[in-house]
C-alpha cells in the first residue's frame, strides 16, 4: 500500500526515544526524534510520561530480547492507564523477531525495522487511526538515514553515516543479517553533509560505518575511503574528524598515509582484533590473522608515533583453549592499546557460533575475562602516565565527567580521543570551546589536568552551544541513551558485532 509520507500532529503529543546498542543505532535515534519533531511531537519534560514512547533496540548484547520484553512490561500499565499512549519498536530486534513482538507484547503500537526508520510518523498515526498495530519491515534499505530530519543531541559533535549495512560474515554477529549488505553513499553527498554541520557550529565528525576500510567498493573505487579523509581536510572550520570501525582485513596503507597527512584527521584508530588466536581467528571468519593485525599497528604508529589505538576483544568464543587467549594476551601485550572493549562471548540466537561445538563454561570465561580486563588496565594506565607533563588541546564536552559537580572539574576529550578532567580557571569554557591544559595526573581510564587552563580558545561551536542554551527550553530529553532496565536506568553498552563507541 502506497502511504504518504507526511504526518502533522495537531495537538503536540510529547515523545521519548530509549536507544540502546552501537554508535549507529544512536545516531539512528537522532533521526527518530527529528522525524517526530518534524512531524510535530515534542520531548517528554522531565519527569513525566510520554504519550509516545521508541525503543531502538540491538540484537547482539546477551539477553537483548529478555531487556527489551521486561521494559515493554514495566510499560504496560501506563498504557493500560492511558489507551492514548504510544508504543513503538525499531532497531534490530524489531528487524529479527518482526511480528514476534506484538504476539509477547500485543500492547506495542508500531514495530518497524532498520531499513524504514523515516516511516514511523506515518505508523504511529495509522495505528491509532485503524486502532491496530502496525508492524513494517522492510528487507532492503527504503532511504539513506542522512536524508532524514535529525536532532543532534551535540551542538559541537556530530556522526556522519559514510555507509549502512555490512558484506562480512563473522560467525559471531547477527547484524548483517540485520542491516543488510553494504551500501555506500556518495562522497559529495557526505562531504555537503559535513559541510553543513560545519556550517552550523560542528567542529568534530565520526565518520560512520559497520565497515569503513570498504567503503566505495559499491561503486567501483578501492581507495574512496582514504580520499574521503583527505576531503574532509579541504573543509574550512572542521577541526576533529574520526571514524569507525575499520576492519583489519580491508585496513590499507593509502589510510594510514591520509591519517598522517591530514591534519585535521586525529591520530587515533579503533580497530577490532576479537582474538589473538590465529585459529579461533578463522573459527570466527574474521579474514586476517595475528601476524597482519600486528603489522598494521606497526605502520599505524611509524606514521604516527603518538597514535592512540582501541580494540574489541571477545574472550571464551567457542573451543577457545587456554593456548588461544594466551595468544590473545601476547597481541595485547604487544599492541600496547590505549583502551580495549572486552567482551565476554555469549550465544547470539541466529549466529553461526550459536551453534558451535565445544561452548566454554561460564566460569571459564569469567576467568579468562578478568586476567584480560588486568592486563589492559595496566597497559592503559602506563600508557596514560606517559601524558603527565604534556599539554594538551581539549575539546570541551558536556556531560562527560559523572563527577564534575564534586569535583568542581570541566570534562573533554584530547585529540587522540582521551578522557581529561580539568581545572576551568578564571574564565569558564563552554562545552565546544577548546582549552590547553597540562596534564597533572594518570588514571587507567582518564587523565586529571589541575593546574590553571594555560589557554582558552572560544570557538563557533561554543557560540552554537550558547545559542541553543538562549533558545526557548526544549521539553526534555528527546533521546534516552540506553535502555533502562527495570527500577533502573542502565548505561549504553556496546557490542563486538557493532561499531563501538571510541
Amino acid at each position: 500500500m502506497s502511504v504518504e509520507m507526511t504526518v502533522t500532529v495537531e495537538s503536540a503529543r510529547t515523545y521519548e526515544v530509549r536507544t540502546y546498542g552501537c554508535q549507529m543505532n544512536v545516531h539512528d535515534s537522532e533521526r527518530l526524534s527529528g522525524l517526530l519533531e518534524d512531524a510535530g511531537y515534542v520531548p517528554v519534560p522531565e519527569g513525566e510520561a510520554a504519550d509516545v514512547v521508541v525503543f531502538n533496540t540491538c540484537a547482539v548484547r546477551e539477553n537483548a530480547d529478555n531487556k527489551l520484553y521486561g521494559n515493554l512490561g514495566h510499560l504496560r500499565p501506563s498504557k493500560v492507564s492511558n489507551p492514548g499512549m504510544q508504543i513503538a519498536v525499531g532497531g534490530c530486534l524489531a528487524q529479527k523477531d518482526q511480528g514476534e513482538i506484538v504476539r509477547k507484547a500485543p500492547w506495542v503500537d508500531v514495530v518497524f525495522g532498520t531499513h524504514n526508520i523515516g516511516s514511523l510518523p506515518v505508523l504511529l498515526e495509522r495505528a491509532r487511526v485503524r486502532q491496530e498495530a502496525q508492524v513494517e519491515i522492510k528487507e532492503s534499505l527504503e532511504t539513506f538515514p542522512s536524508t532524514l530530519p535529525t536532532k543532534r543531541e551535540s551542538a559541537y559533535a556530530a556522526w556522519v553515516s559514510v555507509s549502512v549495512g555490512c558484506n562480512n560474515t563473522c560467525t559471531f554477529c547477527i547484524v548483517p543479517a540485520l542491516r543488510g549488505k553494504e551500501k555506500d553513499r556518495r562522497p559529495g553527498d557526505i562531504l555537503n553533509e559535513v559541510r553543513t554541520l560545519v556550517d552550523q557550529g560542528v567542529l568534530e565528525i565520526t565518520l560512520l560505518g559497520q565497515n569503513v576500510n570498504t567503503y566505495g567498493v559499491e561503486f567501483g573505487d578501492r581507495l574512496a575511503f582514504g580520499k574521503l579523509l583527505r576531503a574532509c581536510g579541504d573543509i574550512d572550520g572542521l577541526e576533529r574528524v574520526r571514524f569507525t570501525s575499520p576492519h583489519p582485513a580491508a585496513f590499507t596503507d593509502d589510510v594510514i598515509a591520509a591519517m598522517a597527512e591530514t591534519p585535521n584527521v586525529m591520530h587515533q584508530l579503533h580497530m577490532p582484533l576479537q582474538s589473538g588466536s590465529d585459529r579461533i581467528l578463522k573459527a570466527m571468519r574474521r579474514s586476517y590473522r595475528a601476524e597482519r593485525y600486528l603489522g598494521i599497528i606497526e605502520r599505524v604508529r611509524a606514521a604516527m608515533p603518538d597514535a592512540a589505538i582501541s580494540t574489541d576483544i571477545i574472550v571464551g568464543f567457542p573451543g577457545e583453549t587456554e593456548e588461544d587467549f594466551q595468544g590473545t594476551l601476547d597481541v595485547v601485550r604487544e599492541s600496547r592499546f590505549a583502551n580495549a572493549f572486552t567482551f565476554q562471548y555469549s550465544i547470539r540466537p541466529g549466529t553461526p557460533a550459536a551453534t558451535m561445538d565445544d561452548q566454554i563454561p561460564k566460569e571459564v570465561v569469567q576467568e579468562r575475562y578478568e586476567r584480560l580486563v588486568a592486563l589492559q588496565t595496566e597497559i592503559s594506565w602506563e600508557e596514560n602516565k606517559k601524558q603527565v607533563g604534556r599539554t594538551l588541546e581539549v575539546l570541551v564536552a558536556e556531560g562527560e565527567g559523572r563527577k564534575d559537580e564534586a569535583t568542581r572539574r570541566l570534562s573533554g576529550r584530547a585529540s587522540d580521543n582521551r578522557l581529561v578532567h580539568f581545572a576551568p580557571g578564571e574564565e569558564t569554557p563552554r562545552p565546544g570551546d577548546m582549552v590547553a591544559v597540562e596534564v597533572t595526573y594518570a588514571a587507567p581510564h582518564h587523565l586529571v589536568a589541575d593546574g590553571p587552563a594555560l589557554k582558552l580558545r572560544r570557538t563557533r561551536a561554543g557560540d552554537a552551544w550558547q545559542a541553543r542554551q538562549a533558545a526557548p527550553p526544549a521539553a526534555g530529553p528527546g533521546v534516552m541513551l540506553g535502555m533502562p532496565s527495570i527500577g533502573r536506568p542502565a548505561p549504553l553498552q556496546e557490542s563486538a558485532g557493532c561499531s563501538t563507541l571510541p
